[in-house]
């Protein structure tokens, strides 16, 4: 049996200690069998759950979910430093002289009077750092990133070479375009979901929806966690008032569900 670490202890110092207890013998069971690699997953899901508090807005909601992100920071430097790799100081460090050097305007004499000069001097900053200040312009893609913020990504970076469209108007005849070629590939036979072509033509669909939402000065992961919320409220609320009809989403007719659907679209928004 541990005792759990003083309350009066600085908060990140306790939270360290409580994690070193639960990685030690007589610890917790689960924690002990963690490694850096079966973390990742926990890593994903945190990142994720944080970001749905931060949208919500709820204060409550974003110190919970903020303090799990951070648990797993926590747990990586516990488990990097039983092996000798690293500590979280090491980590603290790092991150710390990197802001530093990255924002020479800040720290140093250069001069960045806008967020767009700022974005220029830090890709060059980080290129240098790297050592492919003369490589190609998509060398250095995260390649653990969601495919739609990738995507937004992809192009903000060509966008910095000119290869971009001019507005958002201009983007709009391309996702026509697109869609036309998914409707031609329909119309070619009947594919299936192993259909290469249809596959290859429907992501051309939502690389070319994604730099509309760019253009417009909008995250496209954050457009489509926001309508997969508003299609739950609508579909929960369809359920509601098929319930009240006496059936369910498995039993009722095509129609029924139609006007339920039109009813709580109006109903929850």
């Amino acid at each position: 049996m541990h005792t759990p670490p003083d309350s009066s202890l600085p908060a990140i110092d306790r939270l360290r200690k409580i994690v070193n207890i639960l990685r030690s013998p007589g610890g917790c069971p689960w924690d002990i069998e963690q490694t850096q690699q079966s973390l990742i997953p926990n890593i994903l899901e945190e990142a994720y759950e944080a970001a749905d508090a931060v949208r919500s807005g709820n204060v409550e909601h974003m110190r919970e979910e903020l303090g799990d992100l951070l648990l797993q920071v926590v747990m990586q430097c516990e488990i990097a430093s039983e092996t000798g790799q690293f500590v979280m100081e090491d980590v603290a460090h790092d991150v710390s002289e990197k802001l530093v050097r990255r924002h020479p305007h800040v720290f140093g004499d250069s001069q960045a009077e806008d967020s767009e000069s700022v974005l220029r001097q830090w890709e060059k900053i980080k290129g240098s750092e790297k050592g492919n200040s003369q490589g190609r312009l998509l060398d250095d893609l995260p390649g653990g990133m969601p495919s739609l913020m990738k995507a937004g990504k992809i192009q903000k970076k060509v966008e910095k070479v000119g290869f971009d469209w001019p507005n958002a108007e201009a983007v709009i005849p391309k996702i026509r375009e697109e869609i036309d070629e998914v409707e031609e590939v329909l119309r070619e036979g009947n594919p299936g979901a192993d259909d290469a072509s249809l596959g290859e033509e429907l992501g051309d669909v939502l690389f070319a929806v994604t730099n509309l939402a760019r253009k417009l000065g909008m995250e496209s992961e954050t457009l489509l966690a926001a309508a997969n919320e508003k299609f739950i409220r609508r579909f929960d609320e369809l359920e509601k008032l098929l319930e009240e009809q006496g059936t369910n989403a498995e039993e009722a007719q095509t129609a029924d569900m139609e006007t339920a659907w039109e009813k709580a679209k109006a109903q929850v928004g």
